[in-house]
């Protein structure tokens, strides 16, 4: 069965920013982190390090950043879907700018997906790449310009981009969740993308090259968990 992810919730990217025990330290800051403020979180770690953090987190949800379509059997160097369930992998990352994919490779991945009940975490650049992709229902979509990827100093999306990516993705297909992570290096962004709308919030480069990026992971969970309060207290009236 397909994991089920509670909203709003926070995502993890360690690229290969991080590796070896690194990854499992920060991944295991997280997995408290999840429990203390009872929050999803997704974090998304390369292949090598999808079983350690499996086998010793109890709380995170592990997405793997690429995956083949092959299936089992030839095939040297592929990523194989079955290896990544078999490590614990509840989904898989398509179309990051940094491993982009054409439409047609994406539509495979996510059918093959589809087969293994893996979560598909999908990412666009343009409003235009993600109304195409929303049309083959992934379970998330990640809107975020290319440009403000990576700590590049560009910044963060407007709100205008994110009221309208979130509008035009739901237009399509209601149940798909929006995320927004670009450019993400504070709590307080966190908390802000989630009020605007965003089901969800991310970082990579701003987890990974915070001063301390033990506590950064503890400042965007709880910013994470401030902003499911707030919406709860308006939908109350409160």
């Amino acid at each position: 069965m397909k994991q089920k992810i509670r909203t709003p919730y926070f995502e993890i990217g360690t690229k290969n920013y991080i590796w070896g025990d690194t990854v499992l330290e920060y991944a295991i800051a997280a997995d408290k982190a999840a429990e203390k403020y009872d929050i999803d979180v997704l974090f998304i770690t390369p292949a090598t390090e999808i079983r350690r953090v499996c086998e010793n987190t109890k709380h995170l949800i592990v997405l793997a950043p690429y995956m083949d379509t092959l299936r089992p059997g030839r095939g040297m160097a592929d990523v194989l879907p079955e290896g990544l369930k078999a490590a614990g992998a509840k989904g898989v990352v398509i179309n990051h700018c940094e491993k982009p994919m054409s439409l047609p490779q994406m539509k495979k991945t996510i059918e093959r997906a589809k087969e293994l009940d893996f979560l598909v975490f999908a990412c666009a650049d343009t409003i235009e790449e993600a109304k195409a992709l929303a049309q083959l229902h992934p379970d998330i979509l990640n809107p975020e310009p290319s440009e403000l990827i990576g700590g590049t100093g560009g910044g963060v999306s407007s709100m205008d981009y994110v009221k309208t990516v979130i509008k035009e993705i739901k237009s399509i297909d209601e149940n798909i969740l929006v995320e927004q992570a670009a450019g993400i290096t504070n709590g307080q962004q966190v908390y802000d993308f989630i009020m605007a709308g965003s089901e969800a919030a991310g970082a990579a480069s701003g987890i990974m090259n915070a001063k301390d990026p033990i506590a950064m992971i503890d400042e965007m969970i709880a910013a994470t968990r401030r902003a499911a309060d707030d919406l709860k207290k308006l939908k109350e009236g409160k």
